[in-house]
């Protein structure tokens, strides 16, 4: 038996030779037996740093790129809609003051008056059509509540059955996009 476990011993002491110590700051609990296997191994590992670095710096530039962009896009946005409310206003102008003249005006009759505030009115309309503000179709049409506002329902055989009765506010959008929907009374036939 002796002899036994000498070989295991004798066995036991040159592996110990034959594996280098485990370093504990790289992270590895053991490493191979083979003496080529130490040096392929660390310039493997020094390989997949020099990746890992590449990666992580490269993803810090595109979050950097990125958050330039977010940043860009909500600037040149805003500048957009600066442009549009100054171009809305510049349409307006002409209609306050045609307001403000006819306010001034008090020595006239109540049907040049009445022209008067027609004519804004007339122009109102046309400053909102050159800003492609459509006013949404309410009376006589079917009931959408996607825009139309109902207000009360109504019994009437004028209109067919959920069918817009009377306009009380007229709805309005630009494209498909609802500013304000058209409050409506809806017929409600027997």
């Amino acid at each position: 038996m002796s002899k036994g476990n000498g070989q295991v011993d004798q066995q036991n002491e040159m592996l110990e030779h034959e594996l280098p110590e485990a370093d504990p700051s790289d992270g590895f609990e053991e490493k191979t037996a083979t003496a080529e296997a130490p040096p392929r191994a660390g310039a493997e590992l020094e390989k997949l740093r020099s990746e890992r670095d590449n990666l992580l710096d490269r993803l810090a530039r595109l979050q950097a790129e990125f958050d330039n962009y977010r940043k860009r896009a909500a600037r040149e946005n805003d500048d957009f809609r600066q442009y549009a409310v100054g171009d809305a206003a510049r349409n307006l102008i002409p209609v306050i003051d045609n307001f403000a003249l006819a306010l001034k005006n008090t020595s006239g009759s109540p049907e040049d008056f009445r022209k008067g505030v027609e004519l804004i009115n007339k122009q109102l309309q046309d400053v909102l059509q050159r800003l492609k503000v459509e006013r949404v179709p309410a009376q006589g049409e079917p009931f959408d509540p996607r825009v139309h506002e109902a207000i009360e329902m109504v019994e009437s055989n004028e209109v067919p059955d959920n069918h817009v009765l009377e306009e009380l506010q007229p709805g309005y959008r630009i494209k498909e996009r609802l500013l304000r929907p058209a409050m409506v009374r809806v017929a409600k036939n027997h």
